[in-house]
């Protein structure tokens, strides 16, 4: 059993920084969608206040948690695949591929959901400038992914 210890350690912690990157793209994804919902009721003429803006935040968090998040896990994680495998041959891309590899991957989420189905459930990702926060929010968890793997890297 001992032997089986360090292959144990390994696969928790790559499960630990997977798990991070998620979190990460998610709640950034989230926020983002949240904030320009609240952008465009505040064109309309509606104010928000502090509080109400965090408690709607909070509210996507958990309301978007059944839907979006595992989209967000399953398209990472065939990004930080399909990345690993790529980086062998090309290690020297590493950073940059991870970081794009995050984006593609929620970006495509996105494009995948309106070719299939004619719809974008996420109100910001219908417009350019969205889709780029989007975007911006899978490269912060690819970023994640890999600023966790080369510290634990480092540690082991």
């Amino acid at each position: 059993m001992k032997h089986w210890l360090p292959i144990i350690r390994f696969l928790a912690a790559r499960l630990a920084i997977y798990l991070a990157a998620v979190a990460v793209a998610y709640v950034l994804a989230t926020v983002f969608a949240t904030q320009s919902v609240v952008s465009s009721l505040a064109d309309m003429g509606v104010t928000l206040s502090f509080g109400e803006r965090l408690s709607m935040t909070a509210r996507d968090l958990r309301g978007m948690a059944g839907m979006f998040l595992p989209m967000v896990a399953f398209g990472l994680l065939i990004a930080f695949m399909t990345t690993a495998l790529i980086c062998r041959y090309k290690a020297q891309w590493r950073t940059p591929l991870y970081i794009l590899a995050g984006a593609v991957a929620v970006v495509c989420i996105h494009l995948a959901l309106n070719a299939a189905f004619g719809v974008t459930p996420i109100a910001v990702a219908r417009t350019p400038t969205g889709l780029l926060l989007q975007a911006l929010a899978g490269a912060a968890g690819g970023l994640t992914y890999l600023v966790l793997s080369r510290r634990h890297e480092s540690i082991s």
